[in-house]
């Protein structure tokens, strides 16, 4: 067995507990060093997980003790990090969204090509038990030629619970740009690619207060449409029909849903690996729940990478890419044109 790859961590904040968690769990990789643009987070960090250094993010990014860097920095930086990785010749494996813009998201594929390094993008859920069970269902004609898609994210927004909100209210984020990475990618996996989209956004409130943390009662701008309400045609046939909100106290739509034409599949969280998956065909009373087959349950953030380092091994393409990532850019990036011009947006596949 292949001794596991050294990874330098660039980004202390919330979701970098679960992938170091997961560290060990996959046998591949395995956290070398850690950096944060605050040292003390990374100190803190490095505390909780013995065995990795502390660095600058400037010295991680040229260590020849990294090999792959895994950037979980806020998404603002990720073009930058991930740039300058490549350019220091690391594969990268980075959180969503790939970039902020389709322009930067196109120079990351480009330098990763003539590097010769890998790219890599969460999100990963796709390759859990939830999700590889309904492409399964679907692969298999169960319900018939797929025909749309529903996907449906909305709450009142995570300045209800985040210590620190502002980030996700800012261009870049927000419920399309924070969430829409996931469902987006679960529908192209089933569907395909994505050929034209159309959109209408509005942001209602100005400011957002924190809601939990020391800072409750703190209030802070919003930069960013927090209700977007958007379609988009695959380029096979078929559509998307998607709603994203940071502006909807209750609601009791599905997370997501696929219609074909002799029945329909229930889908699971774009968000998390498990299920429950169920089916419904045509001519049935009730849905009824489908068995999960095999792969990951519970938070398995990492798979993608751990994927990755395993293509690498093989010579084969790696699953949750970087190319991927930035058609799911262009999709988020051509809604929010849309929304803004009133026009439907072509998309390249």
């Amino acid at each position: 067995m292949s001794a596991p790859v050294r990874v330098g961590l660039v980004g202390c904040g919330n979701v970098a507990p679960a992938y170091a968690r997961n560290a060990g769990r996959f046998g591949t990789w395995e956290l070398a060093a850690v950096a944060d643009a605050v040292p003390a987070r990374a100190e803190a960090f490095a505390d909780r997980h013995p065995g990795c250094l502390t660095v600058t993010p400037a010295d991680l990014l040229a260590s020849s003790e990294v090999d792959v860097v895994l950037n979980l920095t806020p998404p603002e930086s990720h073009a930058e990090v991930t740039a300058r990785a490549l350019d220091a010749g690391k594969h990268v494996y980075t959180e969503k969204p790939l970039a902020l813009n389709a322009a930067d998201g196109e120079r990351l594929v480009r330098l990763a090509s003539a590097r010769g390094v890998r790219l890599g993008c969460a999100p990963d859920t796709f390759l859990g038990a939830g999700w590889r069970t309904a492409e399964r269902i679907l692969r298999a004609g169960v319900i018939g030629p797929a025909r749309a898609i529903g996907a449906f994210m909305a709450y009142a927004g995570p300045n209800e619970w985040h210590p620190d909100p502002e980030f996700l209210f800012r261009p870049g984020a927000g419920p399309l740009w924070d969430m829409g990475p996931y469902y987006l990618t679960c529908a192209t996996r089933l569907m395909g690619p994505i050929s034209r989209v159309t959109a209408m956004a509005q942001m209602s409130e100005a400011e957002r207060c924190i809601k939990s943390g020391p800072r409750a009662g703190a209030r802070f701008a919003v930069g960013t449409p927090t209700h977007i309400s958007a379609s988009a045609a695959f380029a096979s046939g078929g559509m998307l029909t998607m709603i994203m909100s940071f502006e909807t106290p209750a609601h009791s739509l599905p997370c997501m849903e696929i219609y074909g034409a002799a029945g329909s599949l229930s889908l699971p969280d774009p968000n998390a690996f498990g299920g429950p998956v169920r089916i419904r065909r045509a001519g049935e009373p009730d849905w009824r729940d489908v068995p999960l087959g095999e792969g990951e349950i519970d938070n398995a953030r990492g798979i993608g990478l751990h994927d990755m380092v395993e293509s690498i091994r093989a010579g084969r393409p790696h699953q949750a890419s970087g190319a991927a990532a930035l058609h799911v850019l262009r999709c988020m990036e051509g809604m929010l044109d849309s929304a803004r011009t009133g026009r439907a947006i072509e998309i390249d596949p």
